[in-house]
C-alpha cells in the first residue's frame, strides 16, 4: 500500500478532531468497554501495581501531558527515563504480550478524547528524550508542531522500537515532519490501516 498517493484534501484541525473523536469513541464501545476488564485482571494477576502505567510525555508545541498504556512492566524505578530494550527483565509475561500486538497502546484513546492526543501523528516521547534528541537532532523539536499521535507514519514506515543509534531517531523525526507537513484525511486513513496490519503480523522491532 503506497502511502503517497493520495489526493489532497483540505484538513482543518475542526475536522482532524470530528475523525479522532469518531474514531476514539467507537474503540471505546465496541472494544474498550469489555477488553479494559479482561486485560486489568490478567495484569493484576501476574504483577502488583496499577493496571495503567502514566507517564509525562511531549506533546503538541512542547507541553507535557500523562499518556496512559496498560503497565506491561514490574513497577521499576527507571520507568522515566530507561527506554526498554530487547530480553527486558523488567517486562512482565502479560506485559510482552500486549507490547508485540500492541493492546498497551489502547487507553492512549483516553487522550484522544481528552484532547491530549491524536489518533495519527508524531508519537510522544518522555520528556528526558525529549531534553536529549533536542539536543542533537536539529529539528526534532519540529516534531511536536501537530498533535501527537496513537500511530504515525515513522511507525508504520518501520521506524518503530527502541532507537538506540542517534541515526534512527532522525529518520523517525523526518517521517513525523513529512507527516505534519502532509497530512491529509486519506492519508490518516491508509495509516490506521497499516498499523492494524502490523498489529496482526510479527514485527521483530517490538518487544
Amino acid at each position: 500500500m503506497e502511502l503517497t498517493d493520495a489526493r489532497p484534501v483540505v484538513r482543518t484541525p475542526q475536522s482532524k478532531r470530528l475523525f479522532d473523536m469518531v474514531f476514539a469513541l467507537l474503540v471505546a464501545v465496541a472494544l474498550l468497554s469489555w477488553l479494559i476488564p479482561i486485560i486489568a485482571v490478567l495484569i493484576k494477576l501476574e504483577s502488583r501495581g496499577p493496571v495503567f502505567f502514566k507517564q509525562l510525555r511531549t506533546g503538541k508545541d512542547g507541553k507535557s501531558f500523562y499518556c496512559f498504556k496498560f503497565r506491561s512492566m514490574r513497577v521499576n524505578a527507571d520507568s522515566e527515563t530507561k527506554q526498554a530494550r530487547r530480553g527486558d527483565a523488567r517486562i512482565t509475561r502479560v506485559g510482552a504480550y500486549l507490547r508485540k500486538s500492541s493492546l498497551d497502546e489502547l487507553p492512549q484513546f483516553i487522550n484522544v478524547l481528552l484532547g491530549e492526543m491524536s489518533i495519527v501523528g508524531p508519537r510522544p516521547h518522555m520528556l528526558a528524550h525529549t531534553e536529549e534528541y533536542s539536543q542533537v537532532i536539529h529539528n526534532f523539536m519540529d516534531r511536536h508542531r501537530g498533535m501527537p499521535g496513537i500511530t504515525g507514519l515513522a511507525q508504520v514506515s518501520g521506524h518503530r522500537g527502541e532507537t538506540r543509534e542517534l541515526s534512527a531517531m532522525a529518520k523517525r523525526v523526518n517521517a513525523d515532519i513529512y507527516y505534519l507537513q502532509n497530512q491529509t484525511f486519506w492519508l490518516d486513513v491508509k495509516i490506521v490501516l497499516l498499523t492494524v496490519r502490523q498489529a496482526l503480523s510479527k514485527n521483530e522491532h517490538v518487544f
